[in-house]
C-alpha cells in the first residue's frame, strides 16, 4: 500500500487523520490538543489560520508547525487541503451514514448514542481496510500456515480479541492456545521453537505484559506477529510481522471498545487467508466441527 501523493510530493490525503491519529501516543501535551482540534473537526480545522489553531489549543505557532512537520507534511496549507478533501471524501463515500459525530456527551440521547457508536466502528473498519498492508498479512498468512503452533495473548479487551481467532483457528485443525494471564503466556512463550508463531493483540502497542510476551517468544525462536493500532510502538519494534488497524478511538470511548472492532476485522482477514490457502484440509475440517456442534446440540433437545 501506498502512503505518498506522489503527484504533489506529500503525504496521500486519504491517509491523513489516520496518521494523525497513529501519532498521538508519540505527541508532546501541546501537539496532542492540536491533534484534537483535527481530528474532532477536521473541516472545521482546516478553515483555521497557524495562528488560530495555536491560540485555540493554547500553545505557540512553532509547536504547530513542528506538529504538522512531524506527520510528513512540509506546508501547513498542504495539510489543509488534505484535511478538507478527506472530510469530504468520507461524506461522499458514506452518504447513508448518520451524520452526529464527536465524543458521546451527557446530554445525547440514546439515539445519539447509537448514531455515533456506529459511525465511529463503521469508519474504523473502512480506515483499517485502507491502511492494513496486505503485503504484511500476505507474510502472517504464510507464518501461520507453517506454524506447528500458535500462541495468542493480550490483556483486556485485546484477549476476546485473541479468544476469537485461537477459536476460529482451532475450527480449521490448528492447533493453536489463547492464554489468559500473562505469566501463563510467558510460561508458554518461552517454550516455543522455530516452528511456532506467537501473536500479540494491543491497541496502544505499549502494555508491558504483552511486549514481554512477544519478546520472550522471538527470544526462543518462535516467529512473532503483532496487531495493534501504532506502527511505531515499542510492540511493533519487537515483532517480526505487524498488522495495523485504525482505529477510531473518542476520549470517552476507551480502546476496549472502538479498537475491537478493527482487531476483529483484522483476526477474520488473517483467518479467511489462512483457511483459503489451505482450502481443502479447511473445508473438511469445518464441516467436521460444524456436524460435532449440532450432533451435540440435537442430542440435548
Amino acid at each position: 500500500m501506498s502512503v505518498s501523493d506522489e503527484s504533489e510530493g506529500r503525504p496521500d490525503s486519504r491517509t491523513v487523520l489516520v496518521r494523525i491519529r497513529a501519532a498521538l501516543p508519540a505527541l508532546r501535551p501541546s501537539e496532542k490538543r492540536i491533534a484534537r482540534v483535527f481530528l474532532d473537526d477536521p473541516a472545521g480545522a482546516a478553515g483555521l489560520s497557524i495562528a488560530e489553531i495555536a491560540t485555540e489549543c493554547g500553545t505557540s505557532t512553532t509547536s504547530v508547525v513542528r506538529f504538522y512537520k512531524r506527520i510528513g507534511y512540509a506546508r501547513y496549507q498542504d495539510l489543509r487541503t488534505d484535511l478538507t478533501r478527506e472530510a469530504m471524501r468520507e461524506k461522499l463515500e458514506n452518504p447513508n451514514l448518520p451524520s452526529l459525530s464527536g465524543d458521546v456527551n451527557r446530554d445525547d440521547t440514546v439515539d445519539d448514542i447509537v448514531a455515533k457508536v456506529a459511525l465511529n466502528e463503521t469508519l474504523s473498519i473502512a480506515d483499517t481496510a485502507k491502511m492494513l498492508d496486505t503485503k504484511e498479512l500476505a507474510r502472517a498468512i504464510g507464518l501461520v500456515l507453517s506454524a506447528r503452533r500458535v500462541d495468542i495473548f493480550g490483556v483486556g479487551a485485546s484477549s476476546f480479541v485473541g479468544l476469537d481467532l485461537q477459536q476460529k483457528l482451532s475450527r480449521i485443525g490448528r492447533t493453536a492456545l489463547n492464554w489468559p494471564d500473562s505469566h501463563s503466556a510467558w510460561t508458554s512463550a518461552a517454550t516455543l521453537d522455530e516452528s511456532c508463531v506467537a501473536i500479540a493483540i494491543s491497541h496502544s502497542g505499549s502494555t508491558i505484559d504483552t511486549g514481554e510476551f512477544l519478546a520472550i517468544a522471538g527470544g526462543a525462536g518462535a516467529a512473532t506477529i503483532a496487531i495493534t493500532n501504532f506502527s511505531e510502538s515499542a510492540l511493533a519494534d519487537t515483532a517480526d510481522v505487524v498488522l495495523t488497524t485504525a482505529a477510531r478511538e473518542t476520549r470517552f470511548r476507551s480502546g476496549a471498545l472502538g479498537s475491537r472492532i478493527a482487531q476483529l476485522m483484522v483476526v477474520d482477514c488473517l483467518f479467511i487467508g489462512v483457511a483459503q490457502a489451505s482450502y481443502e484440509v479447511s473445508m473438511a475440517a469445518l464441516r467436521s466441527t460444524y456436524t460435532a456442534v449440532h450432533r451435540g446440540l440435537g442430542a440435548r433437545s
